[in-house]
């Protein structure tokens, strides 16, 4: 049998796995009980993440997660299983919410069943809940929001980061044969297949990306307003994620989204100047 890992091998694993993402910088600049816990948050997205998107059979996948959702139930009912003992003190201090979990490894298997392709927006904006604002409400745990602005801005940030995700991964995501654009946006711009590969040859692309665009933004200003009100201290870890991939999404904007669409990073440089100006209190 597995013995438990302990705090230290826990945090090992998950850092090994967060660096070289964009949400590396923000988490390391955080103290060292918060950023443990960051770290499980994200070491347990990736890995449920990981189960949705393999290659295996659907049932084996179905079967995977399921068998994290009874794992997250049995730490909260306070009898962990060694792959999460190690999150129960972060739980304790920082009070994040079992349905919360419940909830990412919920939006992960939306993928499962079969990939999603051109949802309709009430299946899209859950979907986005599950596998972005609930992250988030978790993350305002830690961070240490008061509650109300906490939801609130894991609402916003989280839809306006995955709304960001899904322009820039537009095509990526047709190559493993998903497509999340909304049906009524297809329809609205003259698409009427779901087919990833037919979607994003389409020159109508731009003309479904454009109010996404508009949906991303909107919610990047809530969840500016929302920070404005919070101590700067308690959201630069979020300040900084948001404007992160808030300038990823102006430089998608700014090569278009028309064929060819080149992929589009955030380069060193940007991603250091970032991190000075909202990093330092």
């Amino acid at each position: 049998m597995n013995s438990a890992p302990n705090i230290e091998e826990a945090r090992d694993e998950a850092q090994g796995i967060a660096v070289g993402s964009s949400f590396y910088a923000a988490m390391r600049i955080l103290p060292r009980a918060q950023r443990d816990a960051m770290f499980q948050v994200y070491s347990f997205c990736r890995q449920v993440d990981d189960i949705a998107d393999s290659d295996g059979p659907r049932d084996e996948r179905l079967e995977a997660l399921q068998q994290w959702r009874e794992d997250i139930d049995a730490l909260y009912a306070g009898n962990p299983p060694a792959r999460v003992q190690s999150y129960a003190a972060s739980i304790a201090q920082f009070g994040m919410r079992r349905e919360d979990f419940i909830a990412v490894i919920d939006g992960m298997e939306m993928d499962v069943p079969a990939d999603i392709r051109a949802p309709d927006e009430a299946t899209l904006d859950l979907y986005c809940d599950r596998v972005a604002s609930a992250v988030g409400r978790l993350s305002v745990k830690i961070f240490g929001l008061p509650d109300d602005d906490g939801i609130l801005l894991a609402h916003h940030l989280g839809r306006a980061l995955q709304l960001t995700n899904i322009l820039r991964d537009i095509d990526e995501d047709a190559d493993i044969g998903r497509l999340y654009l909304p049906r009524e946006l297809l329809f609205h711009a003259g698409i009427t297949s779901s087919d990833p590969d037919t979607v994003i040859a389409s020159p109508a692309v731009p003309k479904v990306a454009a109010p996404l665009v508009k949906r991303a933004r909107a919610h990047y200003d809530k969840a500016d307003e929302i920070m404005s009100r919070n101590r700067r201290s308690t959201v630069k870890a979020p300040r900084i994620m948001s404007k992160y991939y808030r300038k990823i999404l102006e430089l998608l904007v700014e090569r278009g989204f028309a064929l060819p669409r080149d992929p589009v990073r955030l380069g060193r440089a940007s991603k250091i100047a970032i991190l000075l100006q909202y990093g330092i209190v």
